[in-house]
């Protein structure tokens, strides 16, 4: 028979459980409305890119009819307007075509992918070796310089922008992608990113290592590295990411349509005589597929490697 302290047991537990429901019930509804802020645009952008230009600003979610282009009478895409022997057809990829063939797209898209793939592997190589030497190495004064290393955070870029332009400009590289890439092939935070995942692997791997005869590099590629995949794909990631949008320093120092990256090709679609939404909205669809698989691929490493515990270490 149960006593009056099982059931006041029982009744705590039922407590605590009907509690700690209504507590999972309300953080769903306070993400769930979170999500539905970050869709809402992206799925707006969808529906844009799928619009006739002349139905931008009906205000209808679904498009009620789909946007065009011309076709000469090869059946060869043309940009440009109407003219005599042009077929306009409409389809729901019309926008992304027109918006395509209407600018050097195919130049950008090169542009930012060299731009980006080269720094992403540049950063990924110079701030491990750093990160290794701040973590792992012993040296006189090297916490010190590793702060001031971290300080360089607080420097805006604006500050340093024009001073890098100048250098750029003497050495004869304006207007150049060594310009764009040279200048972010070092990073303050991916040395901290992975200083502070080197700092969380076991000495004694490195020792055990040291006693089979590996040096130092040898230890870092069969030792650190291996166990370091999730920091090295959560940098790489992020530091696409950053060089795939990066606006202002593209903008400040490439001139030539040839030579322009994506975020600043875009502005080719914004003239004086107003912006074409559609196409607008269109190229920046085409430019998001490398970010969502480059996302996609590497989402499961930001929960397991971003590990920002302080700026300890031994």
């Amino acid at each position: 028979m149960p006593t009056r302290e099982t059931f006041y047991g029982q009744s705590l537990v039922e407590e605590r459980k009907r509690k700690e429901r209504i507590r999972s019930f309300i953080a769903y509804i306070i993400l769930s409305i979170g999500a539905l802020t970050m869709v809402i645009p992206f799925l707006w952008t969808i529906s844009t890119a799928l619009k006739d230009p002349e139905d931008i600003y009906d205000k209808k979610f679904i498009p009620q009819r789909v946007g065009y282009v011309y076709v000469d009478e090869k059946g060869n895409f043309v940009p440009g307007g109407y003219r005599e022997g042009y077929k306009q057809v409409r389809a729901w990829w019309a926008n992304f075509v027109k918006a395509w063939i209407s600018v050097p797209f195919d130049k950008y898209y090169r542009n930012s992918l060299i731009v980006a793939t080269i720094t992403t592997f540049g950063q990924l190589v110079t701030c491990t070796l750093a990160a290794y030497a701040f973590a792992r190495l012993r040296w006189f004064g090297r916490d010190t310089v590793f702060l001031l290393y971290l300080g360089t955070l607080m420097i805006p870029f604006t500050v340093t922008m024009i001073p890098v332009y100048i250098l750029f400009k003497t050495l004869g590289l304006v207007n150049t992608l060594p310009a764009v890439i040279l200048p972010a092939l070092f990073s303050a935070f991916g040395t901290f990113l992975l200083r502070q995942f080197f700092v969380s692997i076991p000495y004694d791997l490195e020792e055990a290592a040291f006693i089979d005869g590996a040096n130092r590099l040898q230890i870092l590629w069969h030792v650190i590295l291996p166990l370091s995949k999730g920091a090295l794909a959560t940098l790489g990631t992020f530091t696409f990411l950053f060089q795939w949008n990066d606006f202002l320093w593209p903008l400040v120092v490439l001139n030539s349509e040839e030579m322009k990256t994506i975020p600043v090709g875009l502005t080719a679609f914004q003239t004086s005589y107003g912006s074409q939404w559609e196409l607008v909205m269109a190229a920046s669809l085409i430019a998001l597929l490398p970010v969502i698989i480059i996302y996609i691929f590497n989402q499961r490493f930001f929960t397991e490697s971003i590990m920002l515990s302080g700026f300890g270490g031994r």
